[in-house]
Protein backbone atom coordinates (compact mmCIF):
# COMPACT_ATOMS: atom_id res chain seq x y z
CA UNK A 1 0.00 0.00 0.00
CA UNK A 2 2.88 2.31 0.83
CA UNK A 3 4.48 1.75 -2.60
CA UNK A 4 1.12 2.35 -4.30
CA UNK A 5 0.63 5.67 -2.50
CA UNK A 6 4.25 6.77 -2.77
CA UNK A 7 5.72 5.14 -5.89
CA UNK A 8 8.85 7.31 -5.72
CA UNK A 9 9.85 5.45 -2.55
CA UNK A 10 10.28 2.26 -4.67
CA UNK A 11 13.92 2.03 -5.89
CA UNK A 12 14.14 2.45 -9.73
CA UNK A 13 16.09 -0.79 -10.12
CA UNK A 14 13.34 -2.84 -8.50
CA UNK A 15 10.64 -1.21 -10.65
CA UNK A 16 12.65 -1.96 -13.81
CA UNK A 17 13.25 -5.60 -12.79
CA UNK A 18 9.56 -6.15 -12.04
CA UNK A 19 8.58 -4.71 -15.43
CA UNK A 20 11.18 -6.80 -17.29
CA UNK A 21 10.07 -9.93 -15.43
CA UNK A 22 6.43 -9.29 -16.32
CA UNK A 23 7.35 -8.67 -19.96
CA UNK A 24 9.41 -11.88 -20.14
CA UNK A 25 6.56 -13.87 -18.59
CA UNK A 26 4.05 -12.50 -21.10
CA UNK A 27 6.41 -13.22 -24.01
CA UNK A 28 7.08 -16.79 -22.86
CA UNK A 29 3.39 -17.57 -22.36
CA UNK A 30 2.47 -16.19 -25.78
CA UNK A 31 5.27 -18.10 -27.52
CA UNK A 32 4.83 -21.47 -25.82
CA UNK A 33 1.19 -21.53 -24.72
CA UNK A 34 2.11 -23.11 -21.37
CA UNK A 35 0.50 -22.12 -18.07
CA UNK A 36 1.34 -19.02 -16.05
CA UNK A 37 2.77 -21.13 -13.21
CA UNK A 38 5.02 -23.21 -15.48
CA UNK A 39 6.33 -20.17 -17.37
CA UNK A 40 7.01 -18.33 -14.10
CA UNK A 41 8.90 -21.33 -12.73
CA UNK A 42 10.95 -21.65 -15.91
CA UNK A 43 12.00 -17.99 -15.75
CA UNK A 44 12.85 -18.22 -12.05
CA UNK A 45 15.04 -21.28 -12.64
CA UNK A 46 16.94 -19.56 -15.46
CA UNK A 47 17.20 -15.96 -14.25
CA UNK A 48 14.70 -14.64 -16.79
CA UNK A 49 16.65 -16.05 -19.76
CA UNK A 50 13.87 -16.58 -22.32
CA UNK A 51 15.82 -19.01 -24.51
CA UNK A 52 16.82 -21.28 -21.62
CA UNK A 53 13.36 -21.04 -20.06
CA UNK A 54 11.67 -22.05 -23.33
CA UNK A 55 14.04 -25.00 -23.78
CA UNK A 56 13.36 -26.16 -20.21
CA UNK A 57 9.59 -25.95 -20.76
CA UNK A 58 9.82 -28.04 -23.93
CA UNK A 59 11.97 -30.64 -22.18
CA UNK A 60 9.48 -30.85 -19.33
CA UNK A 61 6.56 -31.10 -21.75
CA UNK A 62 8.43 -33.79 -23.68
CA UNK A 63 8.90 -35.85 -20.54
CA UNK A 64 5.28 -35.35 -19.50
CA UNK A 65 4.15 -36.16 -23.01
CA UNK A 66 5.88 -39.54 -23.06
CA UNK A 67 4.45 -40.26 -19.64
CA UNK A 68 0.93 -39.26 -20.69
CA UNK A 69 1.27 -41.12 -23.98
CA UNK A 70 2.07 -44.30 -22.05
CA UNK A 71 -0.84 -43.80 -19.63
CA UNK A 72 -3.31 -42.92 -22.36
CA UNK A 73 -2.19 -45.59 -24.82
CA UNK A 74 -5.10 -47.68 -25.99
CA UNK A 75 -7.72 -44.99 -25.56
CA UNK A 76 -9.83 -44.54 -28.68
CA UNK A 77 -8.66 -41.86 -31.12
CA UNK A 78 -11.40 -41.68 -33.74
CA UNK A 79 -11.37 -37.90 -34.15
CA UNK A 80 -8.61 -35.77 -35.65
CA UNK A 81 -7.59 -34.14 -38.91
CA UNK A 82 -6.28 -34.87 -42.40
CA UNK A 83 -3.33 -32.74 -43.54
CA UNK A 84 -2.58 -32.24 -47.25
CA UNK A 85 0.53 -30.51 -48.59
CA UNK A 86 1.69 -30.22 -52.21
CA UNK A 87 5.01 -28.57 -53.03
CA UNK A 88 6.04 -28.65 -56.70
CA UNK A 89 6.69 -32.33 -57.56
CA UNK A 90 6.05 -33.69 -54.04
CA UNK A 91 2.81 -34.15 -52.14
CA UNK A 92 1.65 -35.83 -48.95
CA UNK A 93 -1.58 -36.58 -47.15
CA UNK A 94 -1.44 -37.59 -43.48
CA UNK A 95 -4.01 -38.56 -40.86
CA UNK A 96 -3.46 -37.65 -37.21
CA UNK A 97 -6.04 -38.77 -34.65
CA UNK A 98 -7.10 -37.60 -31.20
CA UNK A 99 -9.86 -38.46 -28.75
CA UNK A 100 -12.22 -35.51 -29.15
CA UNK A 101 -13.21 -32.97 -31.78
CA UNK A 102 -12.45 -30.29 -29.17
CA UNK A 103 -8.73 -31.14 -29.30
CA UNK A 104 -8.87 -31.40 -33.12
CA UNK A 105 -9.68 -27.66 -33.05
CA UNK A 106 -6.77 -26.95 -30.69
CA UNK A 107 -3.98 -24.79 -32.19
CA UNK A 108 -1.22 -27.08 -30.85
CA UNK A 109 -2.85 -30.15 -32.41
CA UNK A 110 -3.38 -28.41 -35.75
CA UNK A 111 0.22 -27.17 -35.76
CA UNK A 112 1.40 -30.74 -35.22
CA UNK A 113 -0.65 -32.01 -38.20
CA UNK A 114 1.01 -29.33 -40.33
CA UNK A 115 4.45 -30.39 -39.03
CA UNK A 116 3.65 -34.03 -39.85
CA UNK A 117 2.52 -33.12 -43.39
CA UNK A 118 5.71 -31.14 -44.03
CA UNK A 119 7.83 -33.98 -42.61
CA UNK A 120 6.30 -36.43 -45.09
CA UNK A 121 7.04 -34.13 -48.03
CA UNK A 122 10.60 -33.64 -46.80
CA UNK A 123 10.98 -37.42 -46.47
CA UNK A 124 10.52 -37.70 -50.25
CA UNK A 125 13.76 -35.79 -50.82
CA UNK A 126 15.63 -38.99 -49.97
CA UNK A 127 13.40 -41.27 -52.05
CA UNK A 128 14.49 -42.18 -55.55
CA UNK A 129 11.90 -41.17 -58.11
CA UNK A 130 10.35 -43.70 -60.48
CA UNK A 131 9.72 -42.97 -64.15
CA UNK A 132 5.95 -42.49 -63.81
CA UNK A 133 5.01 -41.78 -60.19
CA UNK A 134 6.59 -42.73 -56.89
CA UNK A 135 4.02 -43.64 -54.23
CA UNK A 136 5.15 -44.11 -50.62
CA UNK A 137 2.85 -45.27 -47.84
CA UNK A 138 3.78 -44.70 -44.20
CA UNK A 139 2.11 -46.38 -41.23
CA UNK A 140 2.17 -45.30 -37.58
CA UNK A 141 5.64 -46.64 -36.77
CA UNK A 142 7.23 -45.30 -39.97
CA UNK A 143 5.75 -41.85 -39.33
CA UNK A 144 7.08 -41.71 -35.77
CA UNK A 145 10.60 -42.44 -37.03
CA UNK A 146 10.74 -39.46 -39.43
CA UNK A 147 13.44 -37.03 -38.30
CA UNK A 148 12.70 -33.30 -38.42
CA UNK A 149 15.07 -30.41 -39.01
CA UNK A 150 15.60 -29.95 -35.25
CA UNK A 151 17.03 -33.48 -35.01
CA UNK A 152 14.04 -34.88 -33.10
CA UNK A 153 11.71 -37.52 -34.46
CA UNK A 154 8.08 -36.94 -35.33
CA UNK A 155 7.32 -39.30 -32.44
CA UNK A 156 9.12 -36.90 -30.09
CA UNK A 157 7.02 -34.02 -31.37
CA UNK A 158 3.89 -36.14 -30.94
CA UNK A 159 4.78 -36.68 -27.28
CA UNK A 160 5.37 -32.95 -26.86
CA UNK A 161 1.94 -32.23 -28.32
CA UNK A 162 0.27 -34.83 -26.09
CA UNK A 163 1.89 -33.17 -23.08
CA UNK A 164 0.39 -29.86 -24.19
CA UNK A 165 -3.18 -30.92 -25.01
CA UNK A 166 -3.46 -33.59 -22.28
CA UNK A 167 -5.25 -36.09 -24.51
CA UNK A 168 -4.22 -39.23 -26.37
CA UNK A 169 -3.22 -38.71 -30.00
CA UNK A 170 -1.74 -40.92 -32.70
CA UNK A 171 -0.12 -40.79 -36.10
CA UNK A 172 -2.31 -43.05 -38.21
CA UNK A 173 -1.10 -43.14 -41.83
CA UNK A 174 0.25 -41.11 -44.71
CA UNK A 175 0.49 -41.39 -48.48
CA UNK A 176 3.23 -39.53 -50.34
CA UNK A 177 3.62 -38.83 -54.07
CA UNK A 178 6.81 -37.86 -55.88
CA UNK A 179 6.14 -36.95 -59.49
CA UNK A 180 8.33 -36.59 -62.61
CA UNK A 181 8.16 -33.41 -64.70
CA UNK A 182 5.37 -34.83 -66.87
CA UNK A 183 3.03 -35.32 -63.90
CA UNK A 184 1.40 -32.66 -61.74
CA UNK A 185 0.00 -32.96 -58.21
CA UNK A 186 -2.89 -31.28 -56.45
CA UNK A 187 -4.82 -31.79 -53.22
CA UNK A 188 -8.03 -30.82 -51.47
CA UNK A 189 -9.56 -30.97 -47.99
CA UNK A 190 -13.12 -30.69 -46.70
CA UNK A 191 -14.30 -28.51 -45.11
CA UNK A 192 -12.33 -26.22 -47.43
CA UNK A 193 -10.67 -23.18 -45.80
CA UNK A 194 -12.61 -19.91 -45.99
CA UNK A 195 -9.58 -17.98 -47.18
CA UNK A 196 -6.71 -18.54 -49.61
CA UNK A 197 -3.94 -20.63 -48.02
CA UNK A 198 -0.30 -20.16 -49.15
CA UNK A 199 1.03 -23.08 -51.20
CA UNK A 200 3.67 -23.94 -48.59
CA UNK A 201 1.12 -24.26 -45.76
CA UNK A 202 -0.63 -27.65 -45.30
CA UNK A 203 -4.42 -27.76 -45.69
CA UNK A 204 -6.39 -29.25 -42.77
CA UNK A 205 -9.80 -30.94 -42.85
CA UNK A 206 -11.84 -34.00 -41.93
CA UNK A 207 -11.56 -35.42 -45.47
CA UNK A 208 -8.74 -35.15 -47.97
CA UNK A 209 -7.71 -36.22 -51.45
CA UNK A 210 -4.45 -36.24 -53.36
CA UNK A 211 -4.38 -36.50 -57.17
CA UNK A 212 -1.60 -37.05 -59.70
CA UNK A 213 -2.51 -36.02 -63.24
CA UNK A 214 -1.26 -35.03 -66.67
CA UNK A 215 -2.50 -32.00 -68.61
CA UNK A 216 -1.69 -31.25 -72.24
CA UNK A 217 -0.59 -27.68 -71.52
CA UNK A 218 -0.11 -26.42 -67.98
CA UNK A 219 -1.29 -22.95 -68.92
CA UNK A 220 -4.02 -23.72 -71.44
CA UNK A 221 -7.57 -22.74 -70.53
CA UNK A 222 -9.85 -25.60 -71.52
CA UNK A 223 -13.10 -25.08 -69.63
CA UNK A 224 -15.31 -22.43 -68.12
CA UNK A 225 -16.72 -22.80 -64.62
CA UNK A 226 -20.46 -22.50 -63.93
CA UNK A 227 -20.05 -18.76 -63.31
CA UNK A 228 -18.16 -18.26 -66.59
CA UNK A 229 -14.70 -18.21 -65.00
CA UNK A 230 -12.01 -19.80 -67.19
CA UNK A 231 -10.30 -22.88 -65.74
CA UNK A 232 -6.92 -24.41 -66.47
CA UNK A 233 -6.22 -28.13 -66.51
CA UNK A 234 -4.76 -27.86 -62.99
CA UNK A 235 -7.92 -26.18 -61.71
CA UNK A 236 -10.06 -28.88 -63.28
CA UNK A 237 -7.92 -31.51 -61.54
CA UNK A 238 -8.51 -29.77 -58.22
CA UNK A 239 -12.26 -29.95 -58.81
CA UNK A 240 -11.81 -33.67 -59.45
CA UNK A 241 -10.15 -33.78 -56.00
CA UNK A 242 -13.30 -32.24 -54.59
CA UNK A 243 -15.42 -34.83 -56.41
CA UNK A 244 -13.28 -37.68 -55.02
CA UNK A 245 -13.83 -36.46 -51.45
CA UNK A 246 -17.58 -36.25 -51.97
CA UNK A 247 -18.25 -39.37 -54.06
CA UNK A 248 -15.71 -41.93 -52.70
CA UNK A 249 -14.63 -43.66 -55.94
CA UNK A 250 -12.57 -46.83 -55.51
CA UNK A 251 -10.62 -46.72 -58.77
CA UNK A 252 -10.11 -44.52 -61.83
CA UNK A 253 -11.35 -47.01 -64.43
CA UNK A 254 -10.55 -47.44 -68.11
CA UNK A 255 -12.88 -46.39 -70.95
CA UNK A 256 -14.04 -49.42 -72.95
CA UNK A 257 -12.84 -51.84 -70.29
CA UNK A 258 -14.84 -50.90 -67.18
CA UNK A 259 -18.58 -50.93 -67.70
CA UNK A 260 -20.84 -48.48 -65.80
CA UNK A 261 -22.81 -49.84 -62.85
CA UNK A 262 -26.47 -50.68 -63.44
CA UNK A 263 -27.48 -48.22 -60.71
CA UNK A 264 -25.62 -44.91 -60.95
CA UNK A 265 -25.90 -44.48 -57.16
CA UNK A 266 -23.77 -47.63 -56.73
CA UNK A 267 -21.04 -46.46 -59.12
CA UNK A 268 -17.53 -46.72 -57.65
CA UNK A 269 -15.55 -46.30 -60.87
CA UNK A 270 -14.47 -42.65 -61.05
CA UNK A 271 -14.82 -42.10 -64.80
CA UNK A 272 -18.43 -43.35 -64.78
CA UNK A 273 -19.59 -41.30 -61.77
CA UNK A 274 -21.77 -38.24 -62.30
CA UNK A 275 -19.55 -35.17 -62.00
CA UNK A 276 -20.22 -33.55 -58.61
CA UNK A 277 -19.86 -30.00 -59.99
CA UNK A 278 -22.23 -30.66 -62.91
CA UNK A 279 -24.14 -34.01 -62.79
CA UNK A 280 -25.13 -33.67 -66.48
CA UNK A 281 -21.60 -34.93 -67.27
CA UNK A 282 -19.63 -37.94 -66.07
CA UNK A 283 -16.13 -37.46 -64.70
CA UNK A 284 -14.76 -39.32 -67.70
CA UNK A 285 -16.42 -36.85 -70.06
CA UNK A 286 -15.02 -33.90 -68.11
CA UNK A 287 -11.50 -35.35 -68.16
CA UNK A 288 -11.64 -36.04 -71.89
CA UNK A 289 -13.07 -32.63 -72.75
CA UNK A 290 -10.38 -30.89 -70.72
CA UNK A 291 -7.50 -33.09 -71.90
CA UNK A 292 -6.70 -34.10 -68.33
CA UNK A 293 -5.46 -37.63 -67.61
CA UNK A 294 -5.54 -38.99 -64.07
CA UNK A 295 -2.49 -41.03 -63.07
CA UNK A 296 -3.50 -41.93 -59.52
CA UNK A 297 -5.53 -40.69 -56.55
CA UNK A 298 -5.93 -41.31 -52.84
CA UNK A 299 -8.78 -40.36 -50.49
CA UNK A 300 -8.60 -40.20 -46.70
CA UNK A 301 -11.53 -39.88 -44.32
CA UNK A 302 -10.68 -39.15 -40.71
CA UNK A 303 -11.38 -42.14 -38.49
CA UNK A 304 -12.14 -44.60 -41.30
CA UNK A 305 -10.84 -48.14 -41.21
CA UNK A 306 -8.03 -48.55 -43.71
CA UNK A 307 -6.33 -51.55 -45.27
CA UNK A 308 -2.84 -52.29 -43.98
CA UNK A 309 -1.52 -52.82 -47.50
CA UNK A 310 -2.56 -49.26 -48.38
CA UNK A 311 -0.53 -47.98 -45.45
CA UNK A 312 2.64 -49.81 -46.38
CA UNK A 313 2.67 -49.47 -50.15
CA UNK A 314 5.70 -48.17 -52.02
CA UNK A 315 5.18 -48.69 -55.71
CA UNK A 316 5.17 -46.84 -58.99
CA UNK A 317 1.68 -46.18 -60.29
CA UNK A 318 0.81 -47.78 -63.61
Amino acid sequence: MLFKQFPRLLPPGIRFYATAEKSALATLRKKTGYTFANCKKALELHNNDLTKAELWLKEQAQAMGWSKATKLEGRNTAQGLIGVLVQRNAGAMVEVNCETDFVARNASFQRFVQIASAACVRHLENVEADANLTKVGLNNEALKQLVLEDGKSLGDHLALMIGTVGENASLNRAICYKAPDSVQLTGYVHPAPNEEIPHDVPLLGKYGSLVAFKAGDHSTTVQEDADGTSLTGAQVARKICQHIVGMKPERIGEPGKDEPAADKDDETCLIHQEYLVDPSYTVGEVLEANRVQLVDFQRFECGEKSKSDEQNVRAAAN
